[in-house]
């Protein structure tokens, strides 16, 4: 039930240590609990009356042992807390290093709810799991030893239902754990197809399928439903059989007992004791069998953490790399990569040189985000090389390339602050003047208007909504403001924009793209003629390179593309 990973998050074994001590200790304050209570019903039995020494041990325990929870719980919640967020940390530089690919694989709404609802459930996972592991590793065998000291007979009983117990729950576990599983793939599939269909609601009205998506996602919410109440039949079950064999167990102690004091041949108070401790005997193996089913879910989003923790980054040997100047050269020498198992732009050799903005264009599925993928540092190359300025590079996760990128993606990310702290998101220092200038120069006036803070007004997630072609000019706004990167990568940018919008954006990019080398992968053919050279993409392979006229002129495949797309139009 205890995941390996857990043994390897830092500081666990000190924990392990404090609960085992705390343990012991609780164990001790359970049987002083229980001898207290027996010896203050005997002694009243035998008309002595109240014992102010039984009375004082009966609540001293009660009270120690419930302080030793609080402090377990306390301890734990710090422990599991630290650790989630840490875990957290992990998670989202692990996604930063491997970039969009892992998204792509993991899929966006599986990433996302990994990160906020996987955390969560992990960290209970963590407080659950330690402490109810080791109550039961603990406390119930300092309890039989105490009973065997008083009866040897009622502590025989107790050790031969204890292991049948724990195999009953092994058997019920393997169940709980196909069905936990099954839930917890259910709900990734629900995750990624409502955030899908959610950020595509627009062009599912305009074609008339939203109703037809409304029923896809009815159908897989009714399938996580489903897997869901099957998981919690397994569990009522495990819980009420675990109930009845240890309240049987009890029984069978109780009878015995009561048999031998009738018979004359055991004491009340030794027989009171073991009663009274048999229930608490059982307490840890109830406790963990009711938790059971929450230590799957966190187990199983801790696994899938840990699936994508585990990858590989891509990034090799470091080289020192110059800052791409007027005259730098990046060549890509027979390259070829590995895509999601398949073999993309093998045999490519592309030249890329000084500042120059470069189109990559093609149809979907035809590379291009592939190629971005490589030209970003996020893919391996499976052939081939890559120089940059004359030195060779394993790839290009490099930090000295990486420094010199504007990557802007179809779908920037408006942080939770000021419209100011969004736009001056990597320069921090930069001046009003600066921003105010920005701002101007992307055609942001009309939003600072509105805002009721100006600047200062919150905006993203749950402040203040933008559109899409707003979202779009903050990262303008910022690679306006930064002007010591000099390579601007941008992956279909306008992709989810409508046509105004995006010709209204187009006169504000392009003077951004001046004194820089521009990677511009699009499918809208109008900002080809903008482009100083166009690199077309079919099934995976480069299939031509040139001049926006040279590749017109010759007729090929940019001109059937063109012409297919219906390119004629504000080209």
């Amino acid at each position: 039930m205890l995941d390996k990973a857990v043994m390897r998050l830092a500081g666990i074994r000190k924990i392990l240590g404090l609960l085992a001590g705390y343990d012991i200790l609780q164990a001790i304050f359970i049987i002083g609990q229980a001898v207290g209570l027996s010896r203050m019903i005997t002694l009243f039995w035998e008309g002595k009356g109240l014992s102010l020494s039984s009375l004082s041990l009966f609540i001293g325990a009660y009270l120690g042992r419930h302080a030793i929870n609080y402090a377990k719980d306390r301890m734990l919640d710090d422990f599991s807390a630290q650790q989630a967020k840490l875990l957290r940390k992990q998670l989202l530089e692990k996604i930063f290093a491997l970039g969009p690919t892992i998204v792509q694989k993991e899929g966006t709404g599986n990433v996302i709810t990994m990160s906020l609802d996987g955390i969560s459930l992990v960290e209970n996972y963590l407080h659950l799991i330690l402490n109810k592991m080791m109550n039961m590793s603990v406390i119930p065998w300092i309890i039989l030893a105490y009973v065997f000291l008083l009866d040897w007979k009622s502590g025989v009983v107790l050790l031969l239902v204890f292991p049948l117990i724990i195999i009953f729950m092994i058997v019920l576990g393997y169940a709980a754990q196909a069905k936990a599983d099954k839930q917890y793939a259910s709900y990734q599939i629900l995750s990624n197809h409502f955030l899908d269909s959610l950020r595509g609601i627009d062009t599912l009205k305009f074609f008339g399928l939203s109703k037809r998506y409304a029923k896809s996602i009815y159908r897989t919410s009714e399938n996580f439903r489903k897997a869901t109440m099957s998981s919690l039949r397994i569990g009522i079950l495990s819980t009420f059989a675990l109930d009845f064999f240890t309240t049987l167990s009890i029984a069978i102690v109780a009878v015995l007992l009561g048999l031998r004091l009738i018979n004359g041949q055991m004491l009340l108070f030794p027989a009171l004791t073991i009663l009274i401790l048999s229930p608490e005997y059982f307490l840890p193996v109830r406790d963990f069998s009711s938790d059971y089913h929450a230590t799957l879910d966190g187990k199983n989003a801790m696994q899938a953490i840990y699936t994508i923790l585990n990858q590989e980054s891509i990034k090799g040997e470091q080289v020192s790399l110059p800052t791409w100047q007027d005259k730098s050269q990046l060549v890509l020498d027979d390259i070829a990569i590995s895509y999601d198992g398949k073999p993309f732009l093998q045999g490519t050799n592309l030249t890329f040189e000084g500042y120059q903005k470069v189109g990559i264009i093609g149809m979907s599925g035809s590379g291009k985000s592939s190629l971005i993928n490589l030209l970003s540092g996020f893919l391996p190359l499976a052939q081939g090389s890559i120089t940059v300025e004359g030195k060779e590079v394993v790839n290009l996760d490099q930090e000295d390339w990486k420094k010199q990128l504007l990557y802007i993606p179809q779908n920037p990310y408006v942080f939770e602050m000021t419209l100011r702290e969004n736009i001056t998101f990597y320069t921090p220092d930069a001046s009003d003047q600066d921003v105010l200038e920005a701002i101007r120069v992307v055609g942001l006036d009309e939003l600072v208007e509105e805002l009721p803070d100006g600047l200062d007004t919150h905006i993203g997630n749950g402040a203040r909504p933008l559109s899409g072609g707003q979202a779009q000019r903050i990262a303008l706004a910022r690679a306006f403001l930064d002007k010591e990167r000099k390579i601007m990568i941008l992956d279909e940018p306008t992709a989810h924009l409508d046509i105004e919008t995006e010709l209204e954006l187009k006169e504000k990019m392009v003077p951004l793209m001046e004194n820089r080398l521009v990677l511009f992968a699009t499918h809208r053919l109008h900002w080809l003629n903008q482009m100083d050279l166009i690199v077309v993409l079919e099934k995976g392979q480069v299939v031509e390179v040139g001049t926006y006229e040279d590749l017109l002129a010759k007729k090929g495949a940019f001109y059937q593309l063109k012409y297919a797309m219906g390119g004629e139009s504000h080209v």
